[in-house]
């Protein structure tokens, strides 16, 4: 005998459904960027670059059930602001030591032109979920999250060699 009146509804077939929408909207912080050397660097020298990115957890209610998101980041996108874009890539970079700074990273970027960029990274989140703690599963399309511009000035330098002696001849070159 036949408990129901009509046949059930498949609540976890409507969640999967509606689960890209869910974690489009799900509250997923972006990376922090940060430079080295920053806020200032020079033309023409290596800037490295480094995304901070964190997993994360929600729990919500949907259709009635509960439902745990995880985002975890998986790639990143670097815009340099100088019309160079690279990714998406694996290569969140990292903090470099301070006797290391100024060397090539795979995140580093080399300025040609002194001004003032914004550097943007988006970050790719890959999903997965599980309804009322039941088996996970992944989530079909990726999240991104765009970060807060990092504020950058670059500046040139000018080196010059002067052999002028300024006690003897005070009016020379470079005194």
């Amino acid at each position: 005998m036949c408990v129901y009146s009509e046949k059930p509804l498949d609540v976890l077939a409507q969640i999967a459904a509606q689960i890209d929408h869910a974690f489009e909207q799900s509250p997923v912080m972006p990376a922090t960027v940060g430079s080295q050397p920053g806020p200032h660097t020079l033309r023409g020298e290596e800037t490295n670059f480094y995304a901070q990115a964190e997993e994360q957890v929600f729990t919500l209610t949907l259709l009635g059930q509960t439902v745990h998101l995880t985002a975890t980041p998986v790639a990143y996108t670097w815009n340099y602001g100088d019309g160079t874009v690279w990714g998406p890539t694996v290569s969140a970079g990292f903090p470099l030591p301070d006797d290391r700074i100024g060397e090539h990273t795979k995140t580093s970027h080399v300025y040609t032109a002194s001004g003032k960029y914004s550097i943007v990274v988006t970050t790719h989140f890959n999903g997965r979920y599980s309804v009322n703690d039941g088996p996970t599963l992944p989530i079909p399309n990726q999240g991104h999250t765009v970060s807060a511009p990092l504020g950058l000035t670059v500046w040139r330098a000018i080196t010059r060699n002067y052999a002028d002696d300024c006690i003897v001849n005070p009016a020379g070159a470079g005194c």
